[in-house]
């Protein structure tokens, strides 16, 4: 196991030739470096400075709150799902909807416009966000609906949004006394070239599966390997 675990350290090191793993950091990667990008979670009007909005690394976005910032590390050109588990922090202030940027780079970097995530009624648990890199530098940070299809079963701890996402009642949650994990699942795709100008294409394998949810079906092989090994 020792010598197993050695090799595979081995591996990831020659792979990920990026060293940058601040999301405020710029950098240029290529297929399969690790590339790090930033959440931030706040109300709508935290992330603009009048009417500019400005990014989470912006240090004039003196409101942000620091405890709601998560940062991932994907790797170029795989599809990921990234995952915030304890979503009973995420609620929202005093009434307000709560929203998140993905953000990433100071110089060269970008930010995505503010997704809706909850308010005090509802959560939404499924997103899919597409980075979009030109010869390896981050230029856009985009998210993408599915047009409600995850909640086309008709189900009342589901509601279709405007925006296309299906949110989750939040008195249905877990943590809420519930039986729905309203875990925030975030399939992170790629788009573009990286810096060698190979094309990176799992935004347009995702695209390609719109009418699934890979969240859901992430969910369901999770659940199926709890239940083989404990039950």
């Amino acid at each position: 196991l020792a010598l197993a675990m050695a090799m595979l350290e081995s591996i990831n090191a020659a792979v990920d030739t990026n060293p940058v793993f601040n999301p405020c950091g710029d950098t240029r990667v290529q297929v399969l470096d690790g590339f790090t990008f930033g959440l931030a979670f706040s109300s709508n009007s935290s992330f603009f400075l009048g009417r500019s909005q400005l990014s989470p690394c912006d240090r004039r976005l003196s409101n942000l709150y620091s405890g709601r910032i998560a940062a991932f590390r994907p790797r170029v050109d795989e599809i990921s799902l990234l995952t915030v588990n304890d979503t009973s922090t995420l609620n929202a202030d005093n009434g307000n909807e709560l929203y998140m940027v993905s953000y990433a780079g100071s110089r060269f970097g970008a930010r995505s416009k503010p997704h809706f995530v909850g308010d005090n009624e509802k959560i939404v648990t499924s997103f899919t966000l597409v980075l979009e890199f030109r010869k390896g530098r981050l230029i856009n940070m985009l998210w993408k609906g599915n047009d409600c299809k995850s909640c086309s079963d008709g189900r009342d701890d589901f509601v279709c949004l405007k925006s296309g996402d299906c949110a989750v009642r939040l008195s249905h949650c877990r943590h809420r006394g519930g039986r729905v994990d309203c875990s925030i699942g975030i399939t992170v795709t790629f788009s573009g070239t990286d810096k060698n100008n190979v094309v990176l294409n799992t935004w347009y394998q995702v695209a390609k599966l719109q009418q699934y949810s890979l969240y859901n079906l992430y969910s369901n092989l999770k659940s199926s390997v709890w239940s083989q090994l404990f039950f």
